[in-house]
């Protein structure tokens, strides 16, 4: 197993192998540092929380979270821990003034509109972490932060909606109470150490094994992934520069495909499998497989998922490293993960689905 110092180790070494000093390995992400400043997370202790305030510290910043107190994180001393519940219980947030609040944790629309009326007075600005599923259902590609968000949802069933309508009227009520001091982040599949998903966990580790590995869909399938350290740095760096408006945070920054990715991730590992590419996506859906992240079956409500565009996130200073790093990356955290935390992975596939499916098409295959 990874212990945490052979990742931070190996870490080190990566940046020797680029050329790049210990030191200046741990700050080619981060640029220069601006003038500190004052900033408060809603959140930080599950799974982009921890990257936005560690990065946040190393660049100088006063860092304060906001949580239940439930959960503990790997976090910098000097973070000041204020406890309390969005459900209300706000009151430790009160009488008191940060250059910037991020908020983490909400797509609860009134957790956001208690949120927002307590700290306009004293607050800057207010970033609020939403989700390109506001896009939802994605019914063209190349999706633009100036299209439509859907507002209202029309079918209580479908999951995918009211997560989205939810996120898209939390955006609304920031930019309505913060204007022009208001910021909302888009994100696409976060992916990187620290998941607290089994959903790209899954690659990694299948990868490794070898054998026939299933490769969903189509092999020109195009999809969309963001590493949350370069999500938590492009936050950091909008507070910074008093940015507004609203970012699509999609990578990388060339178009990337279901096979683009897998034959780099098979090479970032080492990997000894044999892909084994099952494009009909019928039989997929039989056997209950309508994503692998970052693949998503691109029909019907999904047909424009995964071709968000990030031309404004990058001319705002949205950078993406390597794919490569971050598979490798990923992996070397799962194997420094807790063994609990491992054990109750609930990968999707399962073997016994993969089995199965790999079986149906070669049989069709003859």
């Amino acid at each position: 197993m990874t212990s945490r110092r052979e990742f931070l180790q190996r870490t080190t070494a990566l940046g020797a192998a680029l050329g790049v000093a210990p030191h200046a390995a741990a700050a080619m992400w981060r640029g220069v540092a601006p003038a500190p400043m004052r900033i408060l997370i809603l959140g930080g202790t599950g799974f982009i929380g921890p990257h936005i305030v560690r990065h946040a510290v190393s660049r100088g910043h006063t860092v304060s979270t906001f949580t239940r107190g439930r959960r503990t994180a790997d976090l910098p001393d000097g973070v000041e821990t204020l406890i309390g519940d969005r459900n209300g219980q706000l009151g430790s947030l009160e009488g008191k003034k940060w250059d910037a609040v991020i908020d983490d944790s909400a797509s609860d629309p009134e957790w956001v509109r208690m949120s927002t009326t307590l700290l306009k007075p004293n607050v800057s600005s207010y970033l609020f972490t939403s989700s390109t599923g506001v896009f939802y259902p994605y019914a063209k590609r190349n999706l633009k932060e100036s299209d439509p968000v859907r507002m209202e949802i029309t079918d209580p069933k479908d999951g995918s909606e009211s997560y989205g309508v939810r996120k898209a009227q939390c955006e609304k009520i920031v930019m309505d109470t913060f204007g022009s001091r208001g910021l909302v982040v888009r994100p696409t599949y976060i992916i990187g150490p620290g998941d607290t998903t089994d959903r790209f966990p899954y690659w990694p580790q299948r990868l490794r094994q070898g054998g026939e590995t299933l490769a969903p869909g189509r092999k020109e399938d195009p999809v969309q992934l963001i590493d949350v350290r370069d999500l938590a740095q492009f936050m950091v760096r909008l507070i910074e520069e008093s940015k507004t408006g609203i970012y699509n945070a999609a990578g990388p920054s060339e178009i990337l495909t279901i096979s683009g990715f897998l034959t780099t991730a098979v090479a970032a590992l080492g990997s000894k499998s044999q892909l084994v590419w099952v494009d009909d996506y019928d039989l997929l859906a039989k056997h209950r497989i309508f994503g692998m992240v970052p693949w998503i079956m691109l029909r019907e409500e999904n047909t424009g998922h995964t071709s968000a565009n990030n031309a404004r996130a990058v001319a705002a200073g949205l950078q993406f490293r390597p794919v490569a790093d971050t598979v490798r990356d990923s992996m070397a955290w799962w194997d420094a993960a807790p063994a609990e935390r491992r054990e109750k992975a609930r990968f999707n596939p399962t073997p016994e689905v993969e089995a199965a499916v790999l079986a149906e098409w070669k049989t069709r295959k003859g």
